[in-house]
């Protein structure tokens, strides 16, 4: 079987992972980084660039630089860029089709299936979103796996006694805690809670916050105000904050950020841990809370709990991990890297999948109850939260009315009486039921969830047999059409794509050769031959009408003229060195020398 890539798309950082020879292995993109930058940019050249590159260019290009989209998905925005609206399964598909690409690169080989992980608390929109991203980049997502449990599976626990195990998943975007039961081969999750909006992006706006008050307060400018200044400031914010978890105090300093009448501004601030840890503390503390949920869910003391795995970079914050120690003791699990765990897990459920990897059972759970809406917006719950999936599950219901024909299933996902309080999935139309008087008619509404967390419905009136069947999708998640739609107008416009980019990255060249050639010529304009003065004459006059053509082969000869003429004018102004030579140098450079321009050597 081929290979199965094990990807942690990640709010802040992506990880790909690869089974080699029966262990996980991280693998490097082509700049030799472990991780890959969430970040996707759009140049004004129409190029995509992803990961560090990305981030590099955020200051000058933040209006079409786009972060932390793993926070969108699953919703119906949309990220405005060109004129062009984009999803955000479209944008993360970037991302994939980078982490596609270099597996490909490393391997030698097309790479065409992944296991792709999510938060434990992703619901059901998220979830078919992540898949239709993968889809749009060309991989078949054979598994979607929560990121505690692959986390668990990295850990490598499952040898010798039964172990009952708290994953805390503190990410940029997201955070979850799952407890799991696991011994001789068997992951079981037993109660898992979170929230998909608290992670590492919310601790840098605290910081970035509190820096652009102060300095609105000392200097009176706001720099919310200024695009380009507040992306350098949060770049300079991440890395403070990475710095407190080693450091007790940091020096922020960027030159040059702001100016007024009197001049340029500076911004130079003195940020101390205690500080930045009291930015966050309820932050935290929300994640202690929701831990300590967790484990009422399960049914578990503190005392059960044997180990404790810190997953994900902002584990690394000493807040959080007082608080642990706090609440559960000095139980905390080191022995792999907190960011790279995830996709390493992921591979080694492709590897279950693949079967290079054997005596595994993985058992997880729903995170969120599903249901329907009955008469007066209340919610009846069909599956309870931290059911073991896949799982099906089914309940009767009837009519509200004397004779109704149809009636309206509306699917919702969530902890809430009512309904508009939790998470709706969507909405269809059960038609042909028998004629009746209300709450005679039995219509059994049934909910299956399958291994990747996506959940069907299928409904039916058990006297007439009509039923209807589907996949949940709603506005938040793209269709087929709309999939297959992108799919097919990436395919079919790649090779016009990459011929605009080449065309785009000719006429630059050729820019720069013309300014160069027209800069040495206006110097010298009068030590060189009336010859030479000539073909630069006409050159200059024709290379507007080549740059708007769309010749590919036209602009490189004219850049090679424009180079070799630059020669030419250094050759006459030393004579000594002024040879025939350049002649042979330029047939050689251009395969079609043009007549009109290279007359003084004959064509």
């Amino acid at each position: 079987m081929s290979k199965i890539l094990g990807i942690d798309l990640g709010t802040t950082n992506s990880v790909l992972s690869v089974m080699e020879n029966g262990e996980p292995t991280i693998i490097n993109n082509k700049k030799g980084e472990r991780l890959t930058s969430s970040v996707v940019a759009y140049t004004k050249d129409n190029e995509i660039l992803v990961g560090s590159s990305a981030k590099n260019q955020a200051v000058i290009n933040s209006d079409k630089t786009v972060i932390s989209i793993k926070r969108k998905m699953g919703s119906p925005e949309k990220i405005l860029i060109d004129n062009k609206n984009l999803s955000p399964q479209e944008i993360s598909a970037e991302i994939l089709k980078k982490l596609k690409e270099d597996a490909e690169y490393h391997y030698g080989e097309e790479i065409t299936k992944a296991v792709i992980t999510v938060p434990a608390y992703f619901n059901d929109n998220q979830r078919q979103a992540t898949k239709d991203a993968g889809k749009i980049a060309g991989l078949e997502v054979v598994r979607i796996i929560n990121e505690p449990t692959a986390a668990a599976l990295a850990y490598g626990l499952s040898e010798g006694n039964e172990q009952k195990i708290l994953v805390y998943d503190l990410g940029g975007g997201t955070f979850d805690v799952s407890i799991l039961e696991i011994g001789d081969g068997v992951y079981e999750v037993i109660a898992s809670t979170g929230n998909n909006c608290l992670g590492g992006d919310d601790f840098d706006l605290k910081l970035l916050d509190m820096i652009v008050t102060q300095y609105n307060e000392h200097n009176g400018i706001n720099l919310r105000e200024d695009k380009m200044a507040m992306q350098k400031l949060r770049e300079e914010v991440e890395k403070t904050k990475k710095e407190l978890s080693e450091r007790e105090k940091v020096e922020l300093n960027i030159p040059f950020i702001s100016a007024d009448k009197d001049g340029p501004k500076h911004l130079n601030v003195e940020i101390k841990r205690s500080q930045f840890e009291e930015l966050i503390e309820d932050y935290i503390d929300e994640t202690i809370r929701l831990t300590e949920k967790a484990i009422n869910d399960s049914k578990l003391t503190y005392d059960n709990i044997d180990k404790v795995l810190l997953v994900g970079g902002s584990t690394r914050i000493p807040l959080v991990q007082r608080k642990i120690k706090e609440l559960i003791g000095d139980k905390v699990y080191n022995n792999i890297n907190p960011d790279e765990c995830v996709a390493l897990g992921a591979a080694i459920q492709g590897g279950i999948i693949s079967g290079d990897k054997k005596g595994i059972v993985l058992v997880d759970v729903t995170p969120l109850s599903l249901g329907i809406e009955i008469e007066g917006g209340i919610f009846v719950p069909i599956i309870p939260r931290n059911t073991t999936i896949p799982t099906t599950a089914s309940k009767l219901f009837t009519t509200i009315a004397d004779n109704q024909k149809s009636v309206e299933i509306h699917v919702l996902q969530g902890e809430r009486t009512r309904c508009q309080d939790n998470i709706s999935l969507g909405k269809f139309l059960l038609t042909d039921i028998r004629k009746a008087k209300k709450g005679e008619p039995k219509i059994e509404v049934t909910f299956s969830i399958n291994t990747d967390g996506i959940v069907e419905v299928k409904t039916i009136d058990l006297d007439t047999e009509s039923q209807h069947q589907i996949t949940i999708q709603n506005a938040n998640v793209l269709s087929e059409e709309e999939i297959e739609k992108i799919i097919e107008e990436s395919k079919r416009n790649a090779d016009k794509d990459k011929e605009y980019i080449q065309l785009e990255r000719k006429r630059t060249l050729l820019l720069s050769s013309v300014k160069i050639l027209k800069n040495t010529w206006e110097k010298n304009k009068e030590l060189i031959s009336e010859e030479v003065n000539s073909e630069i004459t006409k050159l200059v006059e024709e290379v507007s009408e080549i740059l708007q053509g769309e010749s590919i082969e036209s602009i490189e000869d004219y850049n090679e003229s424009a180079k070799f003429l630059i020669g030419e004018i250094e050759s006459e102004l030393d004579s000594q060195n002024y040879t025939a030579s350049a002649g042979w140098l330029f047939i050689k450079y251009v395969k079609k020398p043009l007549c009109n321009i290279t007359s003084i050597f004959g064509c």
